[in-house]
């Protein structure tokens, strides 16, 4: 049951990740317009540059959950590499119990506010040439924790089913992400 649990969370998890590397290219092509049409026409467009950091900081904060189903997160590996397999597992299930819930939980929290503020009041960007709607981007805070719990429930069926036996652990994939 836990195992099926976590091939069904994973295949979500993988889904968000595609979207997001989908983001990353939407991204690098919007730089490349961007540089081209201020270094050849001279033209500074001030909706392709709020574009650019909307795209990054939703890549950044969606891409933390994919990187920790993905056990690319940082750790201090030093000491986690000598323990057994068991150990670690039982490391893994305590940080995400400990550490990533409730910092998740209480960015949730605190930015429930903040995105709420700014759909209230309609903001837009300070510039006048700017996106509308920034609350949009705001509301990727809370969602993208929300998506972090879920990553972080993966992440704690698959230690589960590591201590049972029923799964290897994830190699760490520190040059594949």
């Amino acid at each position: 049951m836990l195992l099926k649990l976590e091939k069904i969370t994973d295949k979500i998890i993988d889904f968000v990740g595609y979207l997001t590397g989908i983001l990353l290219l939407l991204m690098i092509l919007n730089v490349a317009y961007d540089v081209v049409a201020v270094q050849m026409f001279k033209a500074k467009i001030v909706a392709t540059q709020e574009f650019e950091w909307h795209l990054f900081a939703v890549i950044m904060l969606f891409g933390t959950g994919y990187t920790l189903k993905h056990n690319a997160h940082v750790r201090v590996d030093f000491v986690y590499d000598n323990l057994s397999l068991k150990k670690k597992a039982w490391i893994n299930i305590l940080g995400t119990i400990l550490f990533i819930l409730p910092l998740a939980l209480l960015v949730i929290y605190g930015s429930y506010e903040y995105v709420l503020d700014s759909y209230n009041t309609n903001e837009v960007s300070d510039n006048s040439d700017g996106l509308p709607y920034r609350w949009i981007i705001k509301a990727m805070i809370p969602l993208s924790f929300i998506f972090l719990i879920f990553c972080a429930f993966n992440f704690l069926l698959h230690n589960i089913n590591v201590l049972k036996g029923l799964e290897k652990p994830l190699p760490i994939e520190e040059d594949e992400l």
